[in-house]
């Protein structure tokens, strides 16, 4: 928490200073209340309505404070919360392809609503609260002074025993907050899940089904909250009476030094808000240091010590001059094994499919080639250079793949193939063109600018791929890793973009597929007897 509160220490200190003027204003304004009450019983009019309006112009500008404060911390937190975020996206990005996939993405989603909203409840308004708690028990003990020095002796006990208390308390709760955040995250998983299959409950006449298990899952969203709720009222009602315990012989102290003429009798009336002043700020600096507890959980998913993503800087793509070659290669998920001491060489510019039933290791071949799965033995080397010399990203700044699945964002059409970059007209057309969606884009109403909703989903499946198979010839990746890229198209489309990719002598394609099409059939059948040696090496017998 306060790794962020140093990040961002101009935005807080703006908070925190309006915080001791706000306080201070209203000790202030007590000691006026003292003086009000000392005209009342001297019965001098003139000293009750100067202190009166004095008073009330203290208020004045004591709201005032509190209501530009309250704008001040709001903005503050909003900061704050974005940089969570922030370092939790890249502590996504931090994460290999397989360590990213251990956990569903309805538990990350998790982390960036519902735990920046625990970590905004449970550390950012504690602790500027806490601030503020702080400076009204320091502007009270100060003014106390200004009435008895035994005063400030009594508010220094209550402040010992006030802060040693909560220890008790701040062991269990931490545990109840790291119990809560573990619980919720599954929770909102298996609600995105049951969301994700509603149709399919739909489809089987399962809504009751639907009902219990959605039922299920709310109630262990709202069950570990509710859990941590308890515990921490539990330890605030003990804390509340302490409070009042030390309040209640506070005001015994004033009225003894009242009656034996130590102090005024006005200073009975405002010393009472001075000392609860004390007790209250005391009360709520023990509650919001139990909020800190209950939130160190959340922060401790964040890796604080990640450098900083650059837009500008790219990684340095490998260079390949000649193949990509394979030696030995074995791979297995857990003890089944997908890949047995596979040998074979994909050269530069050429064409390969590689075909077989399903789970046979094609697309695992693909995921290896592209440095996502490290856990394999034997030798993958571009050129001779190990891959394992090179991160992820700089192979991937020379492949691209298209997934037999593919995804695209709730954004229009341009956006889902430029992604972000800026390409002329003519590039992008081109790459509708090689893509065979020219036509239909151009069909469209809103053309290039037509969103594609979430998921892709106001596009056909056949519409999805193509625009998948555009953003990687717009982005001139040289190796193009085709995972059933053509799978849901039609005939003659299929025919069209599987002509484009065959037919660039510059790209390095890999198919995967069932069955080869037609098209690229024929295309083998006329290919040098380099390549027909290359598809019956034994990587096509397994595959």
């Amino acid at each position: 928490m306060l790794y962020y509160i140093r990040k961002k220490w101009l935005q807080s200190a703006q908070v925190c200073f309006l915080l001791v003027c706000e306080w201070g204003l209203q000790a202030t304004a007590s000691l006026f209340m003292i003086k009000t009450f000392d005209a009342i019983f001297c019965l001098n009019v003139h000293d009750f309505l100067f202190w009166t309006g004095i008073n009330l112009g203290t208020w004045g500008l004591y709201f005032a404070t509190s209501c530009l404060r309250e704008i001040v911390q709001a903005r503050t937190i909003r900061i704050l919360n974005n940089e969570v975020r922030h370092d939790l996206y890249q502590t996504l990005l931090e994460k290999s392809y397989r360590d990213f996939h251990v956990q569903d993405s309805g538990e990350y989603l998790s982390w960036l609503t519902n735990d920046v909203k625990q970590i905004e409840n449970l550390a950012w308004k504690p602790f500027f609260e806490c601030f503020g708690r702080i400076a009204q028990v320091c502007w009270c003990i100060l003014a106390l002074m200004a009435l008895h020095w035994s005063l400030v002796a009594a508010a220094l006990i209550i402040s010992l025993l006030m802060w040693f208390v909560p220890k008790v308390f701040e062991k269990s709760l931490g545990q109840r907050g790291k119990d809560c955040s573990e619980q919720q995250a599954s929770a909102v998983g298996t609600l995105k899940d049951l969301l994700s299959g509603f149709d399919i409950f739909r489809l089987f006449q399962k809504e009751k089904h639907f009902l219990e298990q959605a039922d299920a899952s709310s109630e262990l969203l709202e069950k570990p909250a509710y859990r941590l709720k308890r515990a921490q009222n539990i330890a605030y009602g003990l804390m509340g009476y302490v409070n009042v315990a030390s309040q209640f012989i506070t005001d015994i102290l004033v009225m003894f030094l009242a009656l034996k003429g130590f102090v005024s009798i006005g200073v009975f009336a405002g010393a009472g808000n001075l000392t609860g002043g004390v007790a209250t700020g005391l009360d709520g600096i023990t509650k919001h240091r139990l909020s800190f507890s209950s939130g160190k959980p959340y922060f401790e998913k964040i890796h604080f010590q990640n450098k900083p993503i650059s837009c500008e800087a790219e990684p340095q793509a490998v260079s390949i001059e000649n193949a990509i070659s394979l030696q030995n290669v074995s791979f297995q998920y857990g003890t089944s094994p997908v890949l047995d001491n596979i040998s074979m060489s994909f050269e530069k510019g050429k064409k390969y499919a590689l075909v077989g039933p399903s789970g046979c290791g094609k697309s695992t071949l693909l995921k290896l080639l592209l440095g996502w799965l490290p856990d394999y033995s034997g030798t993958i080397a571009i050129d001779g250079r190990d891959i394992r010399n090179f991160t992820p990203a700089q192979l991937q700044r020379q492949m691209s793949y298209i997934p037999q699945d593919v995804f695209l964002f709730n954004t229009t059409i341009r956006e889902n193939i430029t992604m972000g970059d800026s390409f002329s007209d003519e590039e992008i057309q081109k790459a509708l063109r090689d893509s065979a969606l020219d036509q239909e884009v151009l069909a469209m109403e809103n053309g290039l600018e037509t969103v594609v909703g979430e998921g892709g989903t106001c596009i056909s499946g056949g519409q999805r791929q193509r625009v998948a198979i555009a953003r990687a010839l717009i982005h001139k990746r040289s190796i193009l890793l085709v995972d059933e890229g053509t799978s849901a198209l039609d005939q003659q489309n299929a025919d069209i973009v599987e002509n484009t990719l065959l037919c660039n002598p510059e790209l390095t394609l890999i198919l995967v597929s069932h069955h080869l099409s037609r098209l690229i059939c024929a295309f083998f059948s006329k290919s040098t007897p380099e390549i027909t040696t290359q598809m019956e090496m034994p990587l096509q017998d397994l595959l």
